[in-house]
């Protein structure tokens, strides 16, 4: 058996699912990188399943989903945020982190729909001193965006996770495995699904490795990874990601509706 081609995030916030896979070489074969790159590979052929931004999924034509399996939020995120020096009515500019498109559509759809206003954007390295220094605002996402203290540096953090739950009433998805049609058979999806379930019960060992040796880091990643963020995707997760869709498409971020298309599972 040719081995799966898979590309993965290099956060965090993905080492519960990759959990394991490394051991597997006869089935999956992984790289990673940012999740705007994982999108790209996908796109380009490169790769056959990634781990893209959930918008990602509208650029196929004939992409699946592997069931059951995201990164999604439920409330706050943590690792998506907005970070400002001034109260969100009053932002004329934001500085964006382009390292996610679905964070930066998030962000365009929150600005319309739910804090009403119009900024201009401005694309940047995700540097929070040089992004606040150009505008008003400045979207963070994946480890940076887990790296900052608000208060040592002087900032107001505004979850999106967070602020997606308050206009919804939905969770949101972030990502998922997404390939093209027939690329991965039921035991490739029901490995990836195994993988998260071994990941999910091995958190605390996941925290202590990304520690390194520093308590107060494996915590706060143990506290994220069990408490901010959702690897399921059930139905809520689901229905908030449909509703991310049409939001994206009612504001002008996305052509084009695309029916959610999954794996089969037996």
């Amino acid at each position: 058996m040719t081995p799966l081609r898979v590309g993965a995030v290099s956060y965090l916030n993905t080492k519960p699912l990759v959990y394991g896979l490394n051991d597997r070489p006869a089935e999956f074969t992984l790289r990673f990188d940012v999740p705007s790159k994982c999108a790209t590979l996908l796109h380009e052929g490169k790769v056959d399943l990634g781990l893209i931004p959930a918008i990602e999924y509208l650029s196929g034509d004939s992409y699946h989903i592997v069931p059951g399996v995201s990164i999604a939020s439920d409330g706050p995120v943590t690792t998506v945020a907005v970070f400002t020096r001034k109260a969100m009515s009053q932002a004329k500019t934001i500085a964006l982190d382009l390292s996610s498109r679905t964070s930066v559509a998030l962000t365009r759809v929150l600005c319309a729909r739910y804090w009403k206003i119009a900024p201009s954007f401005v694309p940047t390295e995700p540097d929070l001193d040089a992004m606040l220094a150009r505008a008003d605002a400045a979207l963070v996402i994946g480890d940076p965006a887990f790296e900052i203290d608000p208060v040592t540096r002087g900032v107001t953090k505004i979850d999106l996770g967070e602020e997606w739950q308050a206009m919804t009433g939905l969770p949101f998805v972030y990502a998922m495995w997404v390939g093209r049609a027939n690329a991965a058979s039921r035991e490739h999806c029901r490995a990836l699904q195994e993988a998260r379930d071994q990941g999910l019960a091995h958190l605390a060992d996941i925290a202590r490795e990304v520690g390194g040796g520093d308590a107060g880091l494996a915590q706060r990643s143990l506290e994220y990874l069990r408490d901010n963020l959702k690897y399921g995707l059930g139905e809520r997760e689901i229905a908030g990601l449909r509703r991310f869709f049409e939001l994206s498409a009612d504001v002008g971020l996305v052509s084009r509706r695309q029916p959610l298309r999954f794996y089969q599972q037996r």
